[in-house]
């Protein structure tokens, strides 16, 4: 019996690894980044991983593709509005960036808003044609506790994790209203180790405690067990639920505050790109 298709984009590193490699138990998997050589050692890993014994086996297909440009975000588009077998869309890639707005580089903050805004879009879109009329499947879309809590240097970032939270809010409530048994999830991690912060070229030792920081692995099987559930927000960690929990209930006067208190008057770096794929 052929197997469900899992597409997780940002699937070279980090947290888009570990999806690939929790999904492929269950499912086969188009995987799909920049980063080719990446993409086929993670492919030829967890192939050897699940192929031997088994009949069929896994099957993983590659699609090396620059979702942030048009061309390679129509592809991808379109070869997941054809998959038959279409259960799950992780839209995972992406990148930070740090530094005042204004004195960064635009192009490269247009570039994260293409990625994470509009590639979510595309992705979603030709997702949700295909699973709603099958009545079934499933989109994780990676935020950010960023999108809570908002911070001096990643203006851009944050607002664009706002965005997805937003976006993925809404699709809920239109799957909702149809009865649509297709989920949707926002998933939004706080600190993550994975290639991210070492990108960014930042000390995690001065960016959070050692308790601040998830294992990539933890935050993926959160995502998961809350999937089946139809849990909307997912935020890993109990140290982070308590932080948007508080945080959410705050006036935005005080918010604000809290926020400017925890930036200080250090001077924020020139922004740099941080590929999380």
């Amino acid at each position: 019996m052929a197997r469900p298709v899992a597409v997780v984009t940002g699937a070279s590193s980090g947290i888009g690894a570990v999806f690939a490699q929790r999904l492929a138990t269950t499912h086969d998997l188009l995987l799909i980044a920049r980063r080719r050589e990446r993409l086929e050692a993670l492919a030829g890993k967890l192939i050897a991983e699940h192929q031997a014994g088994t009949a069929g086996g896994l099957a993983v297909e590659v699609l090396q593709a620059d979702l942030s440009a048009e061309t390679g975000l129509s592809v991808a588009a379109e070869r997941i509005a054809a998959e038959p077998r279409l259960a799950l869309l992780v839209n995972n890639a992406g990148f930070g960036t740090r530094g005042l707005f204004w004195n960064g580089d635009l192009a490269l903050a247009e570039e994260m808003h293409r990625l994470h805004v509009m590639a979510t879009v595309r992705l979603s879109h030709a997702a949700l044609r295909n699973m709603v009329a099958r009545g079934s499947g499933a989109i994780v879309n990676v935020s950010s506790v960023a999108a809570f809590v908002r911070r001096r240097g990643s203006a851009g970032y944050a607002a664009t994790k706002s965005w997805m939270n937003a976006f993925t809010e809404g699709l809920y409530l239109e799957l909702k209203s149809i009865q649509s048994p297709v989920k949707v999830q926002a998933l939004c991690p706080g600190f993550t180790y994975s290639e991210f912060h070492e990108r960014l070229q930042l000390d995690r030792g001065r960016v959070a405690g050692p308790s601040f920081w998830l294992r990539a692995e933890d935050v993926v099987d959160a995502s998961l067990r809350a999937l089946p559930r139809g849990k909307l927000f997912v935020v890993p960690g109990w140290r982070y639920k308590a932080i948007v929990s508080v945080v959410s209930r705050l006036p935005t006067s005080l918010r604000l505050a809290v926020e400017s208190a925890r930036a200080g008057k250090k001077p924020a770096r020139p922004l740099k790109p941080a590929p999380d794929e």
